[in-house]
């Protein structure tokens, strides 16, 4: 029998190929590889940056070699410290311990600030005073060379100058700029004289008004991986165009230098692209600002901290990681393959519970024919179909019984394997039942059914067989709960923000293809009773978000919302694809 061999994705070969020659050391030596995540604290993360840090985190893993966590903090105006934290939180979440204490980009300012000066003295950098309009006007496209600034050419001295005095705050946003001096003629755009530094007057979320001039994300991203060590700088597609300006800043800053600063290797794979979704940041802020979610964390948000009240699990996003794998070529991924990976994941893990969403209320009639009316009788039901250390619990059985409305109709067809007038059902784990009568209100709508109950199938087992030998059988299971014991709760039921496999590929406007039906709140749900508190039997997650399944409705989990007074259930999938069906 042939052994399966691994299959190592290109940047795994590089880096082996990488490590035997030696280039960042000695050959052979794997500790040196370091890689970092390095997100800008203006938002939450979404799914695609959990594929990165998978990416990066598993890369200094596998070879021994450090992880790092980086802020790119460079913009005041749009950073928080809450950002910040929830940044922390999701990278932990994920799994991806980093190596030492988190850096942050302002840690580098005073570094970055004394090589640009270097860049200016050597000729390759120059303070323009343009409008950022004009400047963007004279850059030029593709066809068209750019224009040079009529600043170009100004003294090293006079651009020294003014780059101190805007770096001491003598001058208002926006009225001049540091540019790096390239070739406005170059047919990538990002190398016309691309800005360093812009005039940003605002308070620094940890630098307070210590500065008044901010690197461009093209500068400083380089810089930082050069001063961390950083071997293996991993970025998704859209940096590829910018890898020469990555390479141009560092070679500039080494020129006619004695004493050379580390120069790591930029490497681009394919972002992570999900159907149904979309990842610009500017447009979940406005979903946020505008309250078509209730925050970045809202369970139909796209965001790692949204996934995760949803129910997911670190290990599913892992999961999915791995499945999509890492390519140099962007695809959209349906997002029925995400919700497979949590199926996948919680049909393993998931303890099973009931619930009805939409009750309806089920008597027994014959319940008290001994004249035991209040008798309640405790159900011993597996926690898990095919797990058994998983264990039992006891739920309770008695005259008063809710079941899902759906679950009755008063003339069935007949395929119809559920519970009708004169049709037997069995109810998970209680009895056998079946229906003698109903009741409706004056609207038509049915508020109570009257079913009597077979004794001998105690745990929902099939009956003894009759005198002639024929044992009967029923094809429905239905789930249930007892009335007198039952939890009200709260269910929230979540699916797809977007109707549209592309938001906003029609009209422009991703605001457009919202589903008004992403939200559906359940306030009258009835779950057993074990659901007050965690059991036993409850597996440790490792975040300590209780998840379950509630059997032949899908995976539900606790809100943070939730109190001991009213539980609140997030859902997190359908046992199925309801999607797929549709199309």
């Amino acid at each position: 029998m042939t052994e399966a061999v691994e299959t190592r994705h290109f940047i795994q070969q590089m880096i082996d190929a990488d490590i035997e020659r030696g280039q960042w050391g000695q050959p052979g030596d794997r500790s040196v590889i370091t890689t970092r995540f390095p997100p800008e604290p203006n938002g939450f993360l979404h799914i695609g940056h959990a594929k990165s840090i998978l990416l990066n985190h598993g890369i200094a893993k596998e070879y021994g070699g450090r992880f790092i966590l980086r802020f790119d903090d460079t913009n005041p105006v749009k950073e928080e410290q809450t950002f910040v934290d929830s940044i922390k939180h999701d990278v932990e979440w994920l799994g991806a311990d980093w190596d030492g204490e988190v850096r942050f980009a302002s840690d580098y300012f005073e570094q970055m600030y004394d090589w640009a000066v270097e860049l200016i003295r050597k000729g390759l950098a120059y303070v323009d005073e343009q409008p950022v309009e004009d400047i963007r006007a004279q850059r030029g496209n593709l066809k068209e060379p750019g224009k040079e600034s009529p600043y170009r050419d100004r003294p090293v001295e006079e651009s020294l100058d003014l780059f101190e005095r805007m770096k001491n705050g003598e001058f208002g946003n926006g009225e001049k700029v540091l540019r790096a001096r390239i070739d406005m003629g170059s047919p990538n755009m990002n190398l016309r004289d691309p800005l360093m530094y812009r005039i940003v007057n605002a308070t620094h979320h940890r630098t307070g008004d210590a500065w008044h001039i901010y690197p461009m994300y093209d500068w400083a991203h380089g810089l930082e991986d050069s001063i961390e060590g950083v071997t293996n700088s991993l970025c998704t597609l859209e940096f590829e165009d910018h890898r020469p300006l990555y390479d141009w800043f560092i070679e500039a800053i080494n020129k006619d230098r004695d004493e050379k600063i580390h120069h790591p290797r930029q490497t681009e794979f394919s972002r992570l692209a999900i159907s149904y979704t979309n990842m610009s940041k500017r447009y979940m802020k406005q979903l946020v600002d505008e309250g078509h979610v209730s925050g970045w964390d809202d369970p139909r948000m796209i965001t790692i901290a949204g996934f995760r009240r949803r129910g997911y699990t670190a290990r599913s996003l892992r999961m999915l990681a791995t499945d999509v794998g890492v390519t140099k070529f962007n695809a959209l991924v349906d997002m029925g393959r995400v919700e497979n990976m949590i199926r996948e994941d919680l049909n393993e893990r998931a303890p099973r519970r009931m619930g009805v969403l939409d009750p309806v209320k089920l008597t027994i009639t014959n319940w008290g024919e001994h004249g035991d009316d209040d008798r309640v009788e405790m159900m011993p039901v597996a926690n898990h179909p095919k797990d058994e250390s998983f264990g039992t619990r006891e739920i309770p059985f008695g005259k008063d019984l809710y079941i899902e409305r759906e679950d009755f109709m008063e003339d069935p067809p007949k395929k119809f394997f559920r519970l009708g007038p004169g049709r037997e059902v069995r109810l998970r784990a209680g009895y056998w039942v079946t229906c003698t009568d109903y009741t409706k209100d004056a609207d038509g709508k049915v508020t109570e059914i009257f079913c009597t109950y077979d004794p001998q199938t105690r745990g929902g087992n099939n009956p003894p067989p009759d005198a002639e030998g024929k044992v009967r059988k029923v094809k429905g299971t239905l789930h249930w709960v007892h009335g007198p014991s039952a939890i009200r709760a709260e269910v929230r039921q979540f699916d797809r923000l977007y109707m549209a496999e592309r938001p906003g590929k029609k009209t422009g406007n991703h605001l457009d293809d919202l589903n008004p039906d992403s939200l559906e709140v359940l306030d009258g749900a009835l779950v057993e009773p074990s659901l007050a508190s965690r059991g036993p039997d409850e597996p440790e997650w490792e975040d300590g978000i209780r998840r379950f399944q509630f059997e032949r409705q899908g995976y539900f989990c606790l809100d943070p919302d939730s109190t001991s007074e009213k539980p609140i259930f997030n859902r997190t999938v359908t046992l199925k694809d309801s999607w797929a069906k549709q199309q």
